[in-house]
């Protein structure tokens, strides 16, 4: 792990506290893996330089804000056993009452950050499954995050995708190799593939933020953040992962939902339920 003083101190602590619930999580043989910006940061310790240098993390502004996390609802409630009685996790009533089904919504006990934990799927812009068996289910393809293809499609997956997000794409692209299987610390384009060729509203705006991310990737080139190396890589890297895309074969699913386009909405309105 990289020094503090690469990261606000409150990004620290969340980071740590993270580490340790799914560390504790673990000796007591319960599935639990974190998501989004946390999961990035884990895999790609190697980076540090160039998170400094995108302003992705620093000790100005903290970049954490709360903790994600996933697990299987069959150990719904041993995870809240752990959370509420083991770390002293505050669950809202109202919140429990309305989505505890899907998820749970915990506060700090000293209410310093919030923490989420989804079940079985994330349903975001997009749907992304990884089943409902702890034995058979995709968490256990990697540790302490989601596996690192999920991880890079949960970043793809947002429809009004924001600078923030396309920064840790561009993490994730250069710290990763590009494979066909799954395997450990590289992204399987063929997985995203085969994701993607039954869902056409999934692949139009992962498509479109392939794109984008080239373009921004172009724009820090530009601005001396990325090296002329750097830039061919993230470039040739989104070039493969597309040539993937483009190859796999299209569900009738996929074809059926093509014919009608971007002329009906074709992703999930997503609304923060805590900020």
């Amino acid at each position: 792990m990289e020094s503090p003083g690469t990261m606000s101190d409150s990004d620290n602590v969340i980071l740590q506290d993270a580490v340790k619930i799914v560390e504790e999580a673990e000796k007591r043989k319960i599935t639990l893996r974190l998501l989004g910006a946390l999961a990035v940061k884990i895999h790609s310790e190697k980076c540090g330089d160039l998170y400094r240098k995108l302003k992705r993390l620093g000790e100005e502004k903290p970049a954490f804000t709360d903790i994600d996390l996933i697990a299987y609802s069959k150990e719904r409630v041993k995870v809240r056993t752990l959370l509420e009685n083991i770390f002293g996790f505050n669950c809202p009533g109202n919140f429990m009452l309305m989505h505890g089904k899907e998820r749970l919504l915990y506060f700090h006990p000293k209410r310093t950050y919030h923490l989420d934990v989804f079940f079985d799927k994330l349903q975001f812009s997009h749907d992304l499954h990884f089943g409902s068996d702890p034995n058979k289910g995709r968490l256990k393809l990697d540790y302490p995050t989601i596996p690192l293809s999920d991880l890079f499609l949960e970043k793809l997956q947002i429809h009004e995708i924001n600078e923030k997000d396309i920064k840790d794409i561009i993490v994730l692209l250069m710290a990763h190799d590009i494979a066909l299987t799954d395997q450990r610390e590289t992204i399987n384009a063929k997985y995203v593939a085969e994701i993607l060729a039954d869902d056409w509203g999934f692949w139009y705006d992962v498509k479109m933020n392939l794109a984008k991310v080239k373009l921004f990737a172009e724009k820090y080139f530009r601005e001396d953040i990325l090296a002329s190396d750097d830039f061919k890589d993230i470039c040739q890297k989104i070039d493969c992962i597309n040539n993937v895309i483009d190859a796999e074969p299209k569900t009738k699913k996929w074809k059926k939902r093509e014919k009608e386009g971007t002329s009906k909405i074709w992703w999930r309105p997503v609304e923060e339920m805590v900020r």
